[in-house]
């Protein structure tokens, strides 16, 4: 019984999807709920399962290839057998190869007979070696062929630890097997659909947003004093580390309570003001910065918003995040100083109007008491949208996360 595969329906706001990869060929077998296809939105990966256990019997579309709701992606011969399906397809059935893919296999033949007896097998392997994450794409393995490179010796970055065709790249420039000394190799690389859609939105925001951004620096010496002295307990009683973030976090749904201003979203001539703190938290993810939600965080305590935050980077790690974990959010905050960065100004994310960055932690001299120590310090930094926040307000709602992070007691009492 032929069974086929479609692409889910998509929200609204996503008008299609591009075949990013897939990791099943014709004449496969396939159990029920395995992964077959990943689907590339401008938000989200997302990921096709097979609705049946069966032999995947034909591939309507292509690596790169756009589809859209509910189309047809594969057919699935249900209840067959690898071993019953014929060992070649026939003509009709099997997916054209790609451009990628004829060049590939010229390259390597082109590659093969012109390379010395004992560096031969290197281009072979780029071929049909699977490298250190399953089967190549073809752009990969044409680059692999073309620049000599063996996939086994390239360490994948891809899902599930696949050989990618940027990762051949990457290897080579930096001076990996087949490369002459002193060359200058140039990839021309399109973009994903994520990282486009991410361009568009900076080009939004710096177009349509009259963006300032302040600066303030707290003492953390407390925050950390209350993490090392609790912190084991607090991992025994709720199974997970008590991070720095689940104090900035709780710190800013507080502040956004008494400013609401910054809280508020420009939609026309009106300026809607939300009730509650949906904060967006930036992760970074090989194909981008995507920035999932923690909602209703005025309501959240610290476990419950370390663990939110657990759940939503380990998704964006699988690339399991779905598109309801993205949508919304009035308020962003991002952590630049988990990439060593001292200070930044971040750009709002609209229709938001504000955004607050952290950064990294570094031990300086400050005066305190009139006596110099030494205390982990952290510059902060409030970007806005200075049509509707003024001056005074963004920098009294930088005071007071800061009067609260200096004193953690402030945070637990909403003060």
């Amino acid at each position: 019984m032929a069974t086929e595969v479609k692409v889910p329906v998509l929200p609204e706001s996503v008008s299609d999807a591009t075949i990013a990869s897939w990791h099943k060929k014709a004449g496969d077998a396939v159990k029920r709920d395995e992964n077959l296809v990943d689907l590339e939105t401008d938000k989200v990966v997302l990921e096709v399962p097979s609705p049946v256990d069966g032999v995947l019997k034909e591939i309507k579309f292509q690596e790169g290839d756009t589809v859209t709701s509910s189309q047809v992606l594969a057919i699935i011969e249900e209840g067959a057998t690898a071993a019953a399906a014929p060992a070649e397809a026939k003509k009709d059935d099997k997916p054209a190869a790609g451009a990628e893919e004829v060049q590939a296999k010229a390259g390597a033949a082109k590659a093969e007979a012109a390379a010395p007896a004992s560096t031969k097998p290197a281009p072979a392997a780029a071929s049909s070696s699977t490298g250190a994450g399953g089967d190549l794409p073809p752009g990969a393995r044409f680059t692999a062929s073309k620049e000599g490179i063996d996939p086994s010796q390239v360490e994948g970055t891809g899902r599930r630890g696949a050989v990618t065709k940027e990762d051949i790249v990457k290897y080579a420039k930096s001076g990996g097997a087949g490369k002459a000394a002193g060359a200058r190799p140039e990839e021309r690389v399109p973009m994903t659909r994520i990282r486009k859609r991410i361009a568009e939105r900076l080009m939004q925001s710096k177009d349509s947003i009259a963006m300032l951004t302040s600066f303030n620096e707290v003492n953390l010496a407390k925050v950390s004093a209350a993490r090392k002295e609790l912190g084991e307990d607090f991992q025994k009683a709720h199974g997970i580390k008590l991070g720095f973030m689940s104090f900035f976090v709780k710190a800013a749904a507080n502040a956004l309570q008494r400013f609401p201003v910054i809280n508020a979203s420009v939609d026309g001539d009106d300026i809607i003001y939300h009730g509650y703190a949906d904060i967006s938290i930036a992760v970074s993810t090989d194909k981008g910065l995507v920035t999932p939600v923690l909602r209703n965080v005025e309501r959240l305590g610290f476990a419950d918003i370390e663990q939110g935050i657990a759940d939503y980077a380990k998704k964006a790690r699988d690339g399991k995040l779905g598109l309801d974990d993205l949508q919304g959010g009035t308020f962003t905050i991002t952590n630049g100083g988990t990439f060593g960065s001292l200070m930044s100004t971040p750009i709002v994310n609209p229709p938001q109007s504000a955004i607050l960055g952290m950064h990294t932690i570094k031990e300086r001299p400050i005066a305190e008491n009139g006596q110099v120590v030494i205390a982990p310090m952290m510059y902060i930094a409030l970007s806005y949208d200075h049509r509707i926040i003024d001056g005074k307000d963004a920098v009294q709602f930088l005071v007071d996360i800061k009067n609260q992070l200096e004193n953690p007691n402030r945070i637990l009492f909403g003060l």
